[in-house]
Parts: C-alpha cells; sequence; structure tokens
C-alpha cells in the first residue's frame, strides 16, 4: 500500500466505525475538496451508497458555482441532502469581529439541524494542517450541550487508538480526515479523478484555496489552472491555505472562540 491507500484506509475506517457506533448520523457537506474527499471515501466505504444523509449548512452567501456543483451531483450520486438555513447575522454575538460574526450563522444553522433532526454524531471533514484550533482536535470527539467544544479537555487517542465507548446520549463529532494534509487531498483528488467545484483552479491569475461564504472568502494569486500545477504550487507555497478567509485575520481568539461554540 501507498501512503494515499493507507490514508483512505484509515478513514474508511473511521467511516464505519462511525456507523457502526452511532445511532443518528449524518455527514457535513460543504461543497470544498475536503469535504468531497470524505464523501468520496464514504462511497467507497459503503459500496457506492451512503447509509446517512448529508447535511449542507446553507447560509445563502455561497458562489453559484458552489450551488450548482450541489445540485449536480446530489443527482449524479444519489445523495440523500439535508438543507438547514441560517438565521440573520444580526441575531450573532455582536462582541465578534465582523466577518467571524458572518461565519458564526453557520454554527447557528447547523445547531439548528441538529436540534430538529436529532443527530447524535456529525462527520466533518476538518484537518489537523489546517489551522492551529483543529489541530487539537480528536477523530471522535464528544460534544457539550449545546454542541459546544471543550478543547482543554478532550478523550487521549494515543497510537491511533480511537476512544468510540461514549455515554448514551453524547453528542460526536467524527473527523476522518484529521490526518490528512493539504497535499494528501489534491494527490487523492487527482488519482481518484473526483470532481471539483472550478474555483479551485486559476482564472486571470487567480484561484481559491479554501472556498466559504462569498462576502468573506478572497482569492489568492496562483496560476494553476490543472490538478497538477496545484499539487506543484503547494510542494512549494509559503502561504496558509487559508490566506483567503477573512475570519482568520480577525482577533487572534475568534476563531478559537467560534470553534469552542460550535464552529466546524
Amino acid at each position: 500500500m501507498d501512503h494515499l491507500d493507507v490514508l483512505e484506509s484509515r478513514t474508511i475506517y473511521v467511516l464505519r466505525e462511525a456507523f457502526n457506533k452511532i445511532d443518528k448520523l449524518a455527514m457535513l457537506w460543504s461543497l470544498g475538496k475536503d469535504s468531497n474527499v470524505m464523501l468520496w471515501c464514504a462511497r467507497k466505504a459503503f459500496f457506492g451508497h451512503v447509509p446517512f444523509p448529508l447535511a449542507t449548512i446553507d447560509t445563502g452567501k455561497k458562489f453559484p458555482e458552489m450551488y450548482a456543483f450541489r445540485d449536480r451531483y446530489i443527482k449524479e450520486w444519489n445523495l440523500d441532502v439535508v438543507i438547514a438555513g441560517c438565521p440573520p447575522v444580526e441575531e450573532m454575538d455582536p462582541s465578534l469581529p465582523p466577518a467571524a460574526r458572518s461565519a458564526a450563522r453557520k454554527t447557528a444553522g447547523l445547531k439548528a439541524i441538529v436540534a430538529r433532526e436529532g443527530y447524535t454524531g456529525l462527520i466533518a471533514g476538518i484537518r489537523r494542517d489546517e489551522e492551529g484550533t483543529r489541530a487539537k482536535e480528536r477523530v471522535f470527539s464528544p460534544r457539550g450541550e449545546q454542541n459546544t467544544w471543550n478543547f482543554r479537555d478532550q478523550p487521549p487517542e494515543f497510537w491511533d487508538q480511537f476512544n468510540t465507548d461514549f455515554a448514551p446520549g453524547t453528542h460526536l463529532r467524527v473527523h476522518p480526515l484529521l490526518h490528512w494534509t493539504e497535499l494528501d487531498i489534491w494527490r487523492y483528488t487527482k488519482r481518484e479523478n473526483i470532481p471539483l467545484v472550478d474555483l479551485y483552479f486559476a482564472k486571470n491569475g487567480k484561484r481559491y484555496r479554501s472556498l466559504g461564504d462569498k462576502d468573506i472568502t478572497f482569492p489568492v494569486d496562483s496560476d494553476a489552472d490543472t490538478v497538477d500545477k496545484i499539487i506543484e504550487e503547494l510542494m512549494h507555497t509559503k502561504i496558509a491555505e487559508r490566506s483567503g478567509r477573512a475570519m482568520d485575520h480577525e482577533a487572534e481568539d475568534s476563531f478559537e472562540r467560534l470553534r469552542a461554540e460550535g464552529y466546524l
């Protein structure tokens, strides 16, 4: 097995373990590159059929290309998708900086869909190398009431031994891509020929490395208009993956505050 085979195998194991252990399970589908790799692995894990719903948190501010991508692959892959709306920004914590306050709408939408659908577990496609706060995560991470996350008190996962034995009623976040890097995602996307929103590919010297709401996400300078060129670019760049996310450049602790409250 090569490196990508090992990553895929471990992700499929986590997905099957989550499906086996969690009664009311859903997968978050953001339509981004990581989320699509996770969905691809789920389709492999369950032989082409994803046995749990996909939840999409819709702020109404995604790029048109993302909505078109979502609608196309719901049909082509026969997906069961639950779409959740978000409250207006005026209802969010006014002490947050502007972009973080806008992003907080997704947390509110997420909490609403969890309450409405009764999910006891959510699968999310975050990676440790994306951002410092996410590096503190666990593969199987228990949440408190209202989906809050105590990043100072997480169960140990020594030697990749996952703890899946939690008290009944515990809400879990499951992270099957935690061990992947951005380069891994792109190399696997190339190997598997996974479809993507075309905003990732450069046009007029710009491309998006990370996709979010169109009013708080910005492209980076790049001429990489193919997967091969993106892989080559990532092997040499010193620009952070989330450099185009406005919220990451606001108050130092704003992202950590969002995650503690339940943000992805």
